[in-house]
């Protein structure tokens, strides 16, 4: 690959992926939180839908505020990654955010860390790995092909993490989860969200593994543009009434010449701050 072809790839990767990320940034900030937390198992996203039988019959006690506020990720938390608060301007109006297709909402408010209807609490963090040391001897016009490949990889390889926890009141937040699960699988084939006038393709929601927390569930959200496709990773983790959602990608990934993981080892961190 030449330089100008390995700059002109990463601009398109950097600009499909910085789209999804200034919106997946989105929802109320910390300094809003308040919480609950319910200790109910996964019910339906429907009323039809089976709950499940090792579940607690009761809802738990809601967290309060400071206790959603400490169970929630923070720095040192994730070894190689920084971990930095939403702020304001990372949020993103539920009423913002449409889909062409209403059983795919649950999956489009996952993507822009939007809450589902019952939360009363929600904190936000921005979980990024940190960068590759090189040793920058060689601007990308002075490098070889093949090293102008490994350039691009190593520059470009880091996953950045939108990370939001929502605390729900009663059965809230196990039909929150039971809804996200059975959206993804209705919109397996795709779907368009459009947030704030500004349409996102989604032409795929493919399920992967993870483990964690009461129940957990994960999917490759693959994204097209003018042909193009990048895929992301979205994870649901819950624990009793609090759901953490994971939204991540890798600009690397974007082109195709990096594998893209679920970020496990920030779901596993996340979910242990939650025991």
């Amino acid at each position: 690959m030449r330089a100008t072809a390995v700059r002109r790839t990463a601009l398109a990767a950097s600009a499909a992926a910085l789209a999804l990320l200034v919106t997946a940034c989105g929802g109320s900030s910390d300094a809003d939180a308040k919480d609950g937390k319910d200790d109910k198992g996964a019910a339906g996203g429907s009323s039809s839908a089976p709950k499940d039988p090792k579940a607690p019959k009761a809802p738990a006690k809601a967290l309060t505020a400071a206790e959603l506020e400490t169970a929630t990720l923070a720095q040192g938390d994730v070894e190689g990654r920084k971990v930095t608060k939403a702020g304001p301007d990372d949020e993103v109006p539920a009423d913002s955010v449409t889909v062409d297709k209403k059983e795919c909402l649950p999956v489009a408010h996952a993507m822009y860390g939007v809450a589902q209807e019952g939360s009363v609490a929600t904190t936000k963090r921005k979980v990024i790995d940190e960068p590759k040391k090189t040793d920058g001897k060689k601007s990308l016009e002075d490098l070889a092909d093949g090293e102008a490949e490994d350039a691009f990889k190593n520059a470009f390889n880091l996953t950045s993490t939108f990370v939001a926890l929502n605390a729900y009141e009663g059965t809230a937040g196990p039909d929150a989860f039971a809804a996200l699960k059975k959206a993804a699988a209705d919109c397996a084939g795709g779907f368009t969200a459009t947030v704030a006038g500004t349409p996102t393709k989604v032409a795929s929601v493919t399920e992967e593994k993870v483990t964690g927390g009461d129940e957990s569930a994960a999917w490759t959200v693959t994204s097209e543009d003018d042909g193009d496709q990048a895929p992301f990773k979205l994870v649901a983790l819950r624990k009793e009434g609090t759901v953490a959602t994971f939204f991540a990608f890798n600009l690397a990934a974007a082109g195709g010449d990096v594998k893209f993981e679920v970020p496990a080892e920030v779901v596993a961190a996340q979910d242990k701050k939650l025991a």
